[in-house]
């Protein structure tokens, strides 16, 4: 089977990846000393609560 043939346009497909490499750009900058380690310990919940609002606002579309 192509699994190339499932790709489509939706933002809940690739909503997961995108918060995980924020997570990831978020501690990495921390950890350089670019943002505070408060910003940090103050931005990895709100990641947190953007995917569990994208998660429950997510409507259904053709290809799930």
């Amino acid at each position: 089977m192509d699994q190339g043939q499932n790709k489509c346009g939706c933002v809940h497909h690739s909503i997961g990846g995108l918060i995980v490499t924020l997570f990831g750009l978020l501690f990495l900058l921390g950890n350089m000393g670019v943002v505070t380690m408060e910003m940090v310990n103050t931005g990895w919940p709100v990641l947190v609560i953007i995917a569990g609002l994208a998660k429950l606002m997510k409507k259904k579309c053709t290809c799930c």
